[in-house]
């Protein structure tokens, strides 16, 4: 006694959630091929503005304009501390 189905394999279709899609295709959007750019852009930057912070800070912030300077970099080094934390992992 054989147990044969009355289907083969090649008729029932994919049982995944995914459509048909051709392989040669990558799934690809401008953003995403933006991302590892920006996030070696920003590794890096993270790493370099403290040399920039270090001459602000021994000259002194009384002047509200150096500290404002200071601020902002603090700012922009935080920013590229997020997105480039994830570079290289």
């Amino acid at each position: 006694m054989s147990n044969h189905s009355p289907l083969s394999n090649e008729s029932i279709g994919p049982s995944g959630p995914e459509p048909d899609r051709p392989h040669d295709q990558p799934d690809r959007t401008p953003l995403r091929s933006l991302k590892g750019p920006a996030q070696f852009l920003s590794f890096w930057v993270a790493i370099a503005l403290p040399f920039v912070h270090l001459p602000l800070v021994a000259q002194g912030l009384g002047d509200p304009q150096i500290t404002l300077t200071f601020i902002a970099l603090l700012a922009v080094n935080v920013l590229a501390l997020y997105v480039g934390h994830g570079y290289k992992q």
